[in-house]
């Protein structure tokens, strides 16, 4: 039987990095490391090809997030987006048209070099050239003042406005009375944008021109009332605050001595920095440390809310176009609030206003007349006496709630995939309430 050493060579001979020797040079074993000038060359091409790959792929990435800004949106978990693909059959299709329209806008972009693509907007105005009135300071402002405003508030507006451009935010004004040019006079109108339309509301104008692809550079974005006094309130340290906090929504808190209280939980509590829900054991409000819904937690009134970037992005998508008076969608704002509404949705008590509760929009109610007219002038105004615009208003506005809360239930229905967010809270704190609430054995 032959060695194990003699094997080994033997085997050796004829090997791709081994071959065997004459054994006639000196030193020679029979054994020599065979050189492979290509193995150097084929590494360092594979070394290359994957460098190249990586490459691709991280650009890959970067355009994606160029053409799509907000799909890396804070928590977007609690998105649409999430869930697509678990929709019911009745909304596939229309979720694969939308799909197809933002392949289509892709394709549009990706035609154009990367250099070149701007793909945020903002509210800022520029000058038409260098020695204009309007002068472009450079500064780029990082919060938004959205307010639709009527000429009868003009004094009250103005000392809005005033506080909030000294704190350097960008401002635009939705006039519902259509008057745009009564404002000229105020040194400050020029530095704002105003947007008119007759006898429209604010989630009107929010919807048609806060998209969040135009407001997408702002931190916070601000959409009040204009019948709010704001003498004890400051946007810088609001904002800190609100920061601080880690509050997506919020709104100031209400003096209870000069507001109109619509809602318990908006007044103003002085020795609290902050507060995000309401203990109320009284009437048919219920609210204590297990509720988590409206309106004893998660929740802001209408006239004075503020929104992240991230929750308005989300609010602006709840907004039903054709519903102007937005009556329904503040109970749903949790669902906005980037996680846990319990926490993330607050009224903020050292920086409060006052709401004046004044009924501005399609005028006053209809009054009788003291002022004499003859029987035919009486005829001709006989009909148009007979409407109550504030009381149409408001008959408008509860036929929306109706719809929306039908709209909202008819979508959870719809969409038997999806999954509620909240619905792990709910049983948690039933649990809790049983527990507290069980008697000793």
């Amino acid at each position: 039987m032959k060695s194990f050493k003699s094997w080994r060579s033997k085997s050796s001979c004829g090997n791709i990095l081994w071959e065997c020797g004459d054994g006639k040079v000196s030193g020679s074993k029979g054994l020599r490391i065979k050189t492979i000038p290509s193995l150097g060359i084929l590494t360092v091409l594979m070394l290359f090809l994957i460098a190249m790959t990586m490459k691709e792929q991280y650009e890959q990435t970067r355009a994606e997030g160029r053409w799509q800004p907000f799909d890396s949106a804070k928590n977007s978990n609690l998105t649409a987006s999430n869930h697509r693909k678990y929709l019911s059959k009745n909304l596939q299709e229309e979720w694969r048209i939308t799909d197809q329209l933002n392949t289509d806008n892709k394709k549009g972009i990706e035609s154009l070099p990367r250099g070149i693509v701007q793909e945020t907007s903002d509210l800022e105005l520029k000058p038409l050239w260098r020695n204009s009135r309007i002068k472009d300071t450079g500064k780029q402002h990082r919060n938004l003042m959205a307010m639709t405003i009527g000429i009868k508030q003009k004094a009250n507006v103005n000392l809005i406005v005033q506080k909030f451009l000294s704190a350097n935010f960008s401002i635009i004004l939705f006039h519902y009375d259509g008057n745009v040019d009564g404002w000229n006079d105020l040194e400050w109108s020029r530095k704002t944008v105003h947007i008119g339309a007759q006898n429209q509301t604010k989630w009107w104008f929010a919807k048609r021109f806060l998209h969040p692809a135009v407001v997408s550079v702002y931190d916070y974005i601000f959409i009040w009332d204009e019948d709010l006094g704001v003498e004890n309130f400051h946007p810088g340290r609001y904002l800190r605050i609100m920061k601080a906090e880690g509050l997506e929504i919020s709104q100031p808190a209400l003096d209870p001595k000069s507001s109109e209280i619509h809602h318990r939980i908006t007044i103003r509590n002085k020795t609290r920095r902050v507060h995000r829900r309401l203990y109320n054991l009284r009437g048919s409000t219920n609210c204590s440390a297990t509720s988590i819904g409206p309106p004893c937690t998660g929740w802001v009134e209408g006239m004075a809310p503020v929104f992240t970037r991230a929750a308005w992005q989300c609010a602006w998508h709840l907004i039903q176009n054709d519903l102007i008076h937005g009556w329904g969608m503040d109970m749903k704002l949790g669902y906005c609030a980037q996680g846990d509404h319990t926490k993330n949705v607050g009224v903020i008590d050292s920086e409060y206003i006052v709401h004046q509760g004044l009924q501005s929009l399609g005028g006053p109610s209809a009054n009788k007349s003291s002022v004499a007219v003859s029987p035919s002038q009486r005829s001709v105004t006989k009909a148009a006496s007979e409407v109550d615009p504030r009381s149409e208003i408001r008959r408008q506005s509860v036929a929306e709630l109706t719809i929306f809360r039908r709209r909202w239930q008819r979508a959870v229905e719809e969409d038997k995939n999806w999954v509620d967010p909240f619905e792990d809270l709910r049983k948690k704190k039933s649990h809790l309430y049983k527990k507290s609430h069980r008697r000793p054995k």
